[in-house]
């Protein structure tokens, strides 16, 4: 919001410049964008008057003069300027002074003789019109000599703009600002004149009625004024109105926008003439109505959205704009000003759905106080009355059915203290409240605090504490330690275990990358999806950056294939990368919040297969501590090739999918090599991970190692052949290793070899050769019986 500082001024007494303000205000919790100021490129120059002018001695068209600027002793300038006399006075631009476009003026001498400065013309100083200037600018007589120029023709005016927050919607107004300014700086504000005098015959019930038929209007009040004249406002109301970016329309227009910029409250107004029915009804729209807003542009209306209606015919759009029949025109002779309030959060989901965002919208989105409303419509009235537009009618329509109230809160002063780490006593907290309007008493240790309307961001304690800190000074709030009771390692379970995951994807030589949640419904058809699979039920988003970001992912796979896509592209040989993402799986009730799970994402290509995948997710499983983990094959998968996939199990329970992608896939994403992709779920990961190391002694007792070649058919997985030797082993075997697979003319189509070092050790004594010979007989016979191996 855009606050001229010298309409802020007429409300608060404030004797420091504009930036000064600017930074005392961002310090008490008011921040400002920035200070918009006019002239400032403008230094050194002061106004003086020419005492004496005699002509150059070697340059016909110069002539030399003596200038007074306030100074002991005058200053002599060299000029080709013809338009001055004796006793003029203009503006000086002395040695070391700067001019728009960064010209800077500096002594020296013209045609050998000494000149200490510059007389400027209205173009030198860049306020110029359109039309061309030629010669000097000459001041009033009774201009006082050595002023700053800023000063002199008002060129040091400026504007602050603040970054208002959405629950400060009482600071949307220049005496919002005047407030907190008041409170920073420690001094009064006034507020502006509220008072006028009905001259108007009547009363305004027998000129309209007022029916409102939905609770979305909170409030609504009405007041007619008579015989109106149509022109345009005073220049200083178009400055303050110009200033603060709005433009100036007429006398009543802008009259109800002031109020607006001034008060923060919305108004309108409605041509009586066009309130054909005398009735006004608030309600909302019929579906598929057309209604021309002031904008002239015709759009079409729902049921959701709250109008202002002449009888049944709209003619504004409730606390987003007026129409464009029904608004003030040049032969306007009586007018009805309406001050309302509406629910914020319907004006915010209508304004937007309309692409329609307005002034007043932006303050009703907001949830402003419903009794500014009659603040607003008397300051109006006021302003009428000074401004001579028209006759005030008598009487008032106000339709108020839940009154809002002011609220107390009790809080105490040592717990506001103790929360801040400051020793501040009750007195000066109180004397902060109530520099916000925040009336206070003290009772023993407690501040009892009234709370007005229009601070709805002050409902519990820690808001009282905020605001007795940004009074007293945030920079002056000494540094202490956090009072919480938090232990000693802050990071919970998942954060441990996002850490530990990412550390060992690193040490298994993979990147880290990130990808967007938002994809494109494209990517569905990019990894071959079928049309009926549930991965296509996603959740939309309502208003996407565009198509490539409409939808929430319902699979890390297309943004991994994108990303080693892209590094293909790039020439890189070889990529191994990994992501922490989640997906987003909708329920059946489009109302609730969608399923979140958390993805583990691992994409590699290059002089890599599909066991060096494999080998970095049983790294993971060991380093995560997960027990009873399984791979079965995987055939099914449509983005998968499906002789070199598998699925990863713990225990009855899968984790996800390790294999190569299929071919055509890869295609799909210009990557003309083998792509080995795994996507887990961390979360069954983790509920499974056990991470506690626990001492293990060495062992006591030697180990017995065995050999074992078996024949088996080519179909078995190498899984399953351990899982029978551990399971018929039992607590003996401490290891099985695989060291020899082999496939040759030795061994018989659709067979191979598989060699095994099994080593047995039992924890408490040295094992016999007859101990070990009947474990290592019972492994064979379950061999042969399960998976019919044979022994080479």
């Amino acid at each position: 919001m855009k606050v001229p500082y010298l309409w802020l001024k007429d409300y608060v007494n404030i004797d420091i410049d504009a930036k000064e303000l600017a930074d005392r205000l961002t310090l008490s919790g008011s921040k400002v964008e920035e200070v918009i100021t006019s002239g400032e490129d403008i230094t050194n120059v002061v106004t003086g008057k020419i005492l004496k002018i005699e002509p150059h001695p070697d340059a016909e068209k110069l002539v030399i003069c003596q200038v007074e600027v306030g100074q002991e002793e005058p200053v002599q300038i060299v000029t080709g300027a013809k338009n001055m006399k004796e006793n003029d006075i203009v503006p000086v631009a002395l040695h070391g002074s700067t001019l728009p476009n960064g010209l800077k003026i500096k002594k020296g001498k013209l045609r050998g003789v000494p000149s200490n400065g510059m007389m400027c013309s209205e173009e030198e100083l860049g306020i110029a019109g359109d039309e061309p200037v030629h010669g000097l600018m000459i001041l009033p007589e009774t201009t006082p000599l050595g002023k700053d120029i800023k000063d002199v023709l008002g060129l040091n005016k400026a504007v602050i703009d603040f970054e208002i927050t959405s629950n400060r919607p009482d600071c949307l107004s220049v005496v919002g600002i005047a407030r907190e300014t008041a409170a920073t700086l420690g001094i009064e504000y006034k507020t502006p004149s509220l008072d006028y005098k009905a001259t108007g015959e009547g009363d305004v019930n027998q000129l309209v009625k007022v029916e409102v038929k939905d609770s979305l209007c909170k409030r609504y009040m009405a007041r007619a004024v008579k015989n109106v004249k149509v022109e345009a406002s005073p220049a200083w109301m178009q400055e303050r109105l110009l200033e603060a970016g709005v433009r100036p329309i007429n006398n009543v227009v802008d009259i109800t926008n002031f109020v607006m910029l001034e008060l923060g409250q919305p108004m309108h107004a409605y041509d009586k003439r066009e309130v054909k029915s005398n009735t006004i009804v608030v309600e909302r729209a019929k579906e598929n109505e057309k209604f021309i807003t002031l904008d002239e542009i015709e759009r079409n209306l729902d049921t959701e959205i709250l109008c202002i209606k002449d009888g049944g015919e709209t003619i504004g759009l409730a606390g987003i704009m007026g129409g464009l029949q029904s608004g003030i025109k040049e032969d306007t002779t009586d007018i009805i000003f309406e001050s309302a309030s509406f629910d914020g959060t319907n004006i915010r989901v209508n304004s937007k759905k309309l692409n329609l965002r307005s002034e007043a919208s932006s303050r009703f989105e907001k949830d402003i106080d419903p009794n500014l409303a009659a603040v607003a419509l008397d300051r109006a009235c006021a302003l009428i009355k000074e401004l001579k537009v028209g006759e005030i009618v008598n009487g008032t329509i106000d339709i108020y059915n839940d009154k809002k109230e002011p609220h107390t809160m009790k809080v105490s002063g040592s717990w506001i203290n103790k929360f801040l780490g400051t020793t501040i006593s009750n007195e000066e907290m109180k004397e902060y409240l109530d520099r916000l309007e925040l009336k206070t008493t003290i009772e023993n240790d407690d501040l009892i605090i009234a709370v007005p309307t229009f601070r709805i961001d002050i409902a519990i304690k820690e808001d009282i504490a905020e605001e007795v800190a940004r009074i007293y000074g945030y920079n002056k709030v000494p540094m202490t330690v956090i009072g919480a009771n938090s232990p000693k390692d802050a990071k919970n379970k998942k954060l441990k275990l996002d850490d530990l995951v990412i550390n060992t994807m690193i040490s298994s030589g993979l990147n880290q990358s990130i990808s967007y949640s938002f994809v494109s419904p494209k990517v569905f058809d990019m990894i071959n999806l079928p049309q009926d699979s549930d991965l296509r039920k996603v959740v939309k988003i309502k208003n996407p950056l565009g198509e490539d970001y409409s939808i929430m992912r319902t699979s890390t796979l297309p943004s991994m294939l994108e990303c080693l896509g892209r590094n293909y592209s790039r020439s890189n040989e070889f990529a191994s990368l990994f992501e922490l993402g989640k997906v987003y799986i909708p329920k059946e009730d489009e109302n609730q919040l969608p399923n979140e799970k958390n993805i583990l994402t691992i994409g590699l290509y290059g002089d890599v297969d599909y066991l060096d995948l494999k080998g970095v997710v049983e790294n993971l499983i060991e380093v995560l501590g997960v027990k009873n983990p399984s791979f079965k094959r995987q055939s099914d998968n449509v983005s998968y090739h499906p002789g070199k996939t598998a699925d990863l199990y713990v225990g009855k329970e899968r984790v996800g999918v390790l294999g190569e992608i299929h071919p055509d896939v890869a295609d799909n994403y210009g990557i003309d090599t083998s792509v080995y992709v795994a996507e887990l779920d961390l979360d069954v990961l983790y509920s499974n991970s056990n991470t506690l190391k626990k001492y293990r002694p060495l062992p006591k007792y030697p180990a017995v190692t065995r050999d074992i070649a078996l024949l088996v058919e080519d179909a078995i997985l190498v899984q399953e052949i351990e899982e029978t030797i551990r399971k018929a082993g039992g607590n003996l075997v401490e290891t099985v290793k695989l060291f020899d697979v082999y496939k040759g003319k030795q061994i018989p189509e659709g067979k191979k070899s598989i060699a095994y070092a099994i080593s047995y050790r039992d924890e408490n004594k040295t094992l016999t050769d007859n101990e070990v010979n009947k474990v290592h007989d019972k492994i064979l016979r379950s061999l042969e019986y399960k998976l019919g191996a044979q022994l080479r």
